[in-house]
């Protein structure tokens, strides 16, 4: 090949290679386009009315961009049909999930907004009074103990707790991922804790906190503590693309100016707020 042809063709390659990779990384300029659950509350559904929904509108707004969503029930394969997948015209459906583990592995994660944990919410009654956290309801007097019936999440650590502490034949197990897309976790609460089928509800903190809070029924909520065997507490972040880091970035300085706003909005939804790390220390979670 002809040297001056061979340049003209290295140079049509970077500019396809740029071009490339201006539309497969980066959120789209004109709209915040966020991926997220159609019916998870409280953390977000189809209505908008979810505490996701609400950073999300916070986020657009320091933008100055509308808010869009792609739409898809958050089971196995949520990350690759939504942030990681084509929209047909050399972009990605959506640029952004508020809520992933700090560290996890499948999205570049951003600083930590929201720390919380597994809670216990049971119903507000006189024997419960000394209850401050879930060990204290293992000193409750053993007539009291051995009625109680749990609820408890499969493949939870909660359900690891009632395991150490031999409870497991007065617990009812519900599966994590029901294969409806119509029901959410926050139904052990809703439903069956209000109705009595169960007496204490083990849940992860801001659905119990939303529940809890909601109820016609006075209920109580006291946390987990972690330990080295058991943790219980666990870091929140935005999700974007891995190679988006500019854009990472750019969602951290947005979580540095409004992380009172984030509060708020969390504490209108009842989630227990446990104090976040500073900013540069290195953290680690688990997926709830």
């Amino acid at each position: 090949m002809h040297p001056a042809t061979l340049v003209r063709v290295a140079a049509l390659f970077l500019i396809f290679v740029a071009s490339a990779a201006s539309s497969a990384v980066g959120p789209d300029t004109k709209v915040l386009r966020v991926c997220a659950d159609p019916n998870n509350p409280p953390l977000s559904d189809r209505s908008g009315g979810g505490y996701e929904n609400r950073i999300a509108e916070l986020i657009g707004r320091d933008l100055g961009l509308p808010v869009e969503y792609e739409w898809l029930p958050q089971r196995m394969g949520f990350i690759r049909n939504t942030l990681k997948a084509s929209d047909g015209h050399g972009g990605f459906k959506c640029d952004l999930v508020i809520g992933v583990p700090a560290d996890f592995e499948l999205t570049a994660n951003t600083r930590p907004y929201l720390h919380s944990s597994w809670v216990m919410v049971f119903a507000d009654r006189p024997e419960f009074a000394e209850i401050r956290n879930a060990d204290d309801v293992l000193k409750l007097p053993a007539e009291v103990l051995s009625k109680l019936r749990f609820g408890a999440f499969t493949h939870t650590q909660p359900l690891d707790w009632v395991f150490k502490h031999e409870l497991f034949d007065q617990t009812v197990a519900y599966q994590t991922l029901s294969g409806d897309p119509d029901e959410f976790p926050g139904r052990m609460v809703a439903d069956d804790l209000a109705a009595g089928k169960i007496d204490v509800a083990m849940v992860w903190g801001p659905i119990g906190g939303y529940f809890a809070k909601q109820s016609r029924t006075p209920l109580r909520m006291v946390n987990f503590t972690s330990t080295p065997q058991l943790k219980f507490d666990y870091l929140l972040s935005f999700g974007v693309r891995q190679p988006d880091k500019e854009w990472r970035d750019k969602l951290d300085g947005i979580i540095a100016r409004h992380q009172a706003d984030i509060d708020r909005i969390l504490r209108d939804y009842g989630v227990p707020l446990l104090e976040l790390p500073p900013p540069a220390q290195t953290v680690a979670g688990v997926k709830p």
